[in-house]
C-alpha cells in the first residue's frame, strides 16, 4: 500500500513538474506578466472554450497596458509575448518586420500534411512567401478589379432577386446574414476568379458553397489543435496538422482543373475572345513558371480562400450594425442615392471614394475584425525596450501575440469604443493615422498586409449599396443584442449567428 501511494505521489510530482517547469521562462528574462495556471496557462478557457480567447487577453491587456509595452504569458505550457502597446505592434508589422516575418500557423503544417494551406500566402514563410506575393500581386491590380466590376454588378442583381424571394417566403427567424453573405462571396469570387457560376442564389447551388462551409466550419477541431500544440509545444517538430479535409482539397483541385478546361475550350471555340480576370492571369503565370495543376490550384486558392470567408464576415457584420442603427443606415442611403447612375447603381470610380460608405465598413472591421489576433513568429532574435521594465531579448522561434481587437475596443484609443460610430472614420486620413499608430489593423500592415484588400472592399461596398438602396434592413429578434464573439474558430463572428429582416423599398 505504501509503495503504491509513493508511486502515485511520484507520478503526481512528475506530472506537476512537467506542467509547470516552463513557467519560469519569462521570469528568467525579466519580462513581467500574470501568473499562469496549471494546464491552461493564461487562457482560462483554452479547453472549455466558454468564451473567446480575446476575453482572456483583454483582461491582461487592460491590466498592463499603462506600465509596459509587452508582457510574458503562456498558452498552456507554451510561452508567448503579448504586445500591449499598439506602437510596438506597428514595429512588429512594419519597421521590425524582418524579425517577425512569419505567422504562427506556418509552424503547424507543411506541404505533406496540408498542401493547399501550406501554399497559401498567409502561412508561407521566408523567400517562398516573398516570391508568391510577387507572383500574385499583379493579378489584383486596380485595373483588374475594375474590369471585374460588371461581374460584381451582375452578382448584386442576383442577390437582390434572392432577397426579394426571401421576403415573399417571410421566414420567422429572418434571413441568415452570414449565409446570405457567403452566397454573395462564393458567387462573386468563383465568377471573378474562375469565370464560373456557383449558382449560390438558386435552389440548386453547385457544391462550392458546401465545401466552403466545410472548409471553415471546424471551430472545435481548430481550437483543440492549437490547445494540444500549446500543451505539447515540441509536438510541432514531429507532428504536422491538416486543416483542409482531404475531400475538400480534392474538390477544389478538381474544380480548378474543370475551370481551366472550360476556359481553354471557350477560347478554342472563339466563344471568349478575352476576359481579363484572375484565371486569365493565373494561366499566364502557370506558363511562365511552368506550374503543375496542383501548384496552380494552390496559387488560385489564395484568391479563393482569402475571398470567401473573411469578406463574407465583414459584409454580414456590417449589415448587422446597419440593421441595429436606422440613423446610420439612412445616412448611408442618402449618400449612396446622390451618386446613383441611370442604371440605379454606382460607377466603380465613385464607389471606392464614398466617404461614409468607407467609414461604415471600417467601423465594422474595428468592432468585428475577421482576425481578432495575429500570432507572429520571431524569425530573427531582437532586443526590445519595455517602457517601465528592463529591455529584453525576444529569441528566435518565440510566438508573439498582437491582440488587434484589444486596441480597437480600447476606450483610451477609440472613445465610446463599443458603439457603432462610422463618423470617426469619415476622414480617410484618420484610418491611416490609426494604422500608423498600430491601433487599427483590419487588414494587417506592413509587407504582409492583405494582398486582396482592395478587391474585398470593392465587393463589400457593392453589395451594401445594392442592399441599402433597395431594402430596409433590421435585426431579427433571434439575433443577440451584444457583440459577444463565437468562442471558437479562426474568423471572428457574432455568437449565435446574424439573423436579419428585409423590407423592400418602393
Amino acid at each position: 500500500m505504501l509503495t503504491t501511494l509513493a508511486l502515485l505521489a511520484l507520478i503526481a510530482l512528475l506530472g506537476y513538474g512537467f506542467l509547470t517547469w516552463n513557467y519560469g521562462y519569462w521570469r528568467k528574462r525579466k519580462v513581467p506578466g500574470p501568473k499562469p495556471a496549471i494546464l491552461t496557462g493564461n487562457y482560462p478557457n483554452l479547453f472549455t472554450m466558454k468564451q473567446h480567447s480575446t476575453c482572456d487577453l483583454n483582461e491582461i491587456y487592460n491590466k498592463y497596458k499603462q506600465q509596459y509595452d509587452a508582457v510574458g504569458i503562456y498558452m498552456s505550457r507554451m510561452p508567448q509575448l503579448l504586445i500591449v502597446n499598439p506602437e510596438l505592434a506597428h514595429r512588429v508589422f512594419v519597421s521590425n518586420f524582418k524579425h517577425f516575418h512569419d505567422n504562427e500557423m506556418a509552424t503547424m503544417m507543411d506541404e505533406k500534411s496540408d498542401f493547399l494551406i501550406a501554399n497559401n500566402m498567409f502561412t508561407m514563410t521566408g523567400d517562398a512567401w516573398k516570391q508568391r506575393r510577387a507572383d500574385v500581386t499583379p493579378g489584383l491590380t486596380i485595373s483588374r478589379i475594375k474590369s471585374a466590376y460588371p461581374v460584381t454588378m451582375k452578382v448584386c442583381k442576383k442577390m437582390n432577386e434572392f432577397i426579394h424571394k426571401q421576403i415573399r417566403i417571410a421566414p420567422k427567424d429572418g434571413v441568415n446574414g452570414k449565409d446570405l453573405s457567403l452566397c454573395f462571396t462564393s458567387e462573386m469570387v468563383t465568377d471573378c476568379v474562375l469565370g464560373l457560376s456557383a449558382q449560390s442564389f438558386t435552389d440548386r447551388p453547385t457544391p462550392v458553397m458546401a465545401n466552403i462551409k466545410a472548409l471553415f466550419e471546424q471551430p472545435l477541431y481548430i481550437s483543440l489543435s492549437f490547445a494540444v500544440m500549446a500543451l505539447l509545444p515540441s509536438l510541432r517538430r514531429v507532428k504536422k496538422w491538416r486543416f483542409i479535409p482531404k475531400d475538400v482539397e480534392r474538390f477544389f483541385v478538381d474544380f480548378m482543373v474543370a475551370a481551366i478546361k472550360e476556359r481553354n475550350s471557350q477560347v478554342a471555340a472563339g466563344q471568349l475572345s478575352s476576359r481579363m480576370d484572375f484565371l486569365d492571369y493565373i494561366q499566364q503565370l502557370a506558363k511562365r513558371k511552368n506550374l503543375s495543376t496542383r501548384q496552380v490550384t494552390a496559387c488560385s486558392m489564395t484568391f479563393l480562400l482569402d475571398g470567401f470567408e473573411t469578406t463574407a464576415t465583414i459584409l454580414a457584420h456590417t449589415l448587422l450594425l446597419l440593421g441595429r442603427d436606422a440613423r446610420v443606415q439612412q445616412r448611408l442611403r442618402d449618400e449612396v442615392r446622390e451618386h446613383l447612375n441611370d442604371e440605379g447603381s454606382i460607377d466603380f470610380d465613385k464607389l471606392v471614394e464614398l466617404p461614409y460608405l468607407n467609414a461604415c465598413v471600417h467601423e465594422c472591421i474595428r468592432l468585428f475584425p475577421p482576425l481578432a489576433v495575429s500570432n507572429k513568429v520571431c524569425t530573427e532574435s531582437i532586443e526590445l525596450p519595455n517602457k517601465n521594465g528592463p529591455s529584453f531579448k525576444v529569441e528566435k522561434g518565440t510566438i508573439v501575440v498582437v491582440p488587434h481587437v484589444c486596441y480597437m475596443l480600447d476606450e483610451d484609443i477609440f472613445p465610446n469604443a463599443k458603439e457603432f460610430q462610422p463618423e470617426r472614420f469619415e476622414d480617410p486620413s484618420v484610418i491611416k493615422a490609426y494604422r500608423d499608430q498600430g491601433a487599427f489593423m483590419g487588414f494587417g500592415d506592413g509587407p504582409r498586409i492583405c494582398v486582396g484588400m482592395r478587391f474585398a472592399l470593392t465587393q463589400i461596398k457593392a453589395a451594401l449599396v445594392e442592399i441599402i438602396v433597395n431594402f430596409d434592413v433590421s435585426v431579427n429578434p433571434k439575433t443577440r443584442k451584444d457583440n459577444m464573439f463565437q468562442p471558437a474558430g479562426l474568423v471572428t463572428t457574432l455568437d449565435g449567428g446574424i439573423w436579419l429582416d428585409f423590407a423592400a423599398r418602393s
